[in-house]
């Protein structure tokens, strides 16, 4: 354990560079004393640690010196391998690079680590889109990827749902979900989210930006998705399901949606069940969400969602029905 913990410190002060003692206890879930303890050992076997004094201080490793990646366990070789798939470094341009890395990494590893690692690649392959979706493939993907990586302020001409739009943007992150590729981008002091596709032009400016240091890329997008999942579906209403129109609803709906909604314990004697679930911010969105389940779900209300997909239905039954009986349908409507 405490040789793992050795080597994990010695990895994060070559990667950071300067690191104080509380973030060394913090990544590796153990006490500041501890830590004082391993930067000990580490300086009595011989490795330049030395600390910075002051409250801009921490430790850091003498300039030049460096881990050697031998001491990377089977699992850890196997992870930074899975980390290399081909598909996004390709659409970011990163591929031919991705490979040089990872014959270097090979020929560093332990003999008896090479075949786990390449392993991995045959074993493993991320089909990124949806099933009978399509992986986008961005005209200026590359471009914003470029100025992401080099603090670039770039220009974009930009197709929104409502209108064409230019902007100046600070790219700060990609993120890669569902096939598409989406760029966070801070616009005056606000970050806001691009979909790289709707990028019509790209202009990469010779101006660079300041990141903010509080940004995470990871957090950001897991809140601006949650919001944007709760927007979606802002109101409720209450369903009732057939067995298999819970089967259905298990398999079709939004993942969103199956989390926050509540079953009833009991079915009544033809096995339904009563639900209150999230739904969409319209009549006509939350009906067709429905209307997916087809005749194995019941709205009981709101009223108005009931109506609505009364109508809907009542329209598709119209449209279906033989031709006789639908120019009678429409000789009483006139």
């Amino acid at each position: 354990m405490r040789a793992s913990r050795l080597f994990s410190i010695l990895t994060t002060l070559q990667a950071r560079g300067q690191v104080t003692a509380p973030e060394l206890a913090e990544a590796c879930e153990v006490s500041v004393r501890t830590i004082y303890r391993d930067i000990d050992a580490l300086a009595a076997a011989g490795v330049p640690v030395y600390a910075d004094r002051g409250a801009e201080g921490g430790y850091r490793l003498l300039d030049g010196y460096r881990v050697r990646v031998n001491g990377l366990s089977r699992g850890e070789a196997e992870a930074l391998f899975m980390a290399g798939l081909p598909g996004p470094a390709a659409a970011l341009g990163l591929e031919p690079a991705m490979m040089a890395a990872q014959a270097k990494l090979m020929a560093a590893l332990p003999e008896h680590l090479r075949p786990n690692a390449r392993g991995m690649q045959q074993r493993f392959y991320l089909d990124a889109p949806g099933w009978f979706g399509e992986t986008e493939e961005p005209t200026h993907l590359r471009a914003i990827a470029g100025a992401v990586l080099g603090e670039n302020l770039i220009e974009i001409r930009y197709q929104s749902w409502k209108a064409e739009k230019r902007r100046r943007v600070a790219p700060l992150g990609l993120v890669l979900k569902g096939g598409s590729w989406y760029l966070a981008g801070l616009i005056d002091g606000h970050v806001r989210t691009y979909r790289v596709a709707r990028v019509l032009d790209c202009l990469v400016l010779d101006a660079p930006f300041t990141r903010p240091a509080d940004f995470d890329l990871a957090s950001y997008w897991r809140a601006s998705t949650e919001r944007l999942e709760a927007e979606l579906h802002p109101n409720r209403a209450t369903v009732r399901l057939s067995p298999f129109g819970l089967e259905l609803f298990d398999a079709l709906a939004h993942p969103y949606v199956k989390a926050r909604m509540q079953l009833a314990e009991s079915a009544d004697a033809n096995g339904w069940r009563t639900a209150t679930m999230p739904v969409g911010k319209t009549l006509w969105h939350a009906a067709t969400e429905l209307l997916r389940l087809g005749a194995e779900a019941e709205v009981i209300e709101p009223a108005e969602l009931r109506e609505k997909m009364a109508e809907m239905t009542g329209a598709m039954a119209a449209r279906y029905a033989p031709v006789p009986k639908r120019r009678a349908v429409a000789a009483r409507r006139a």
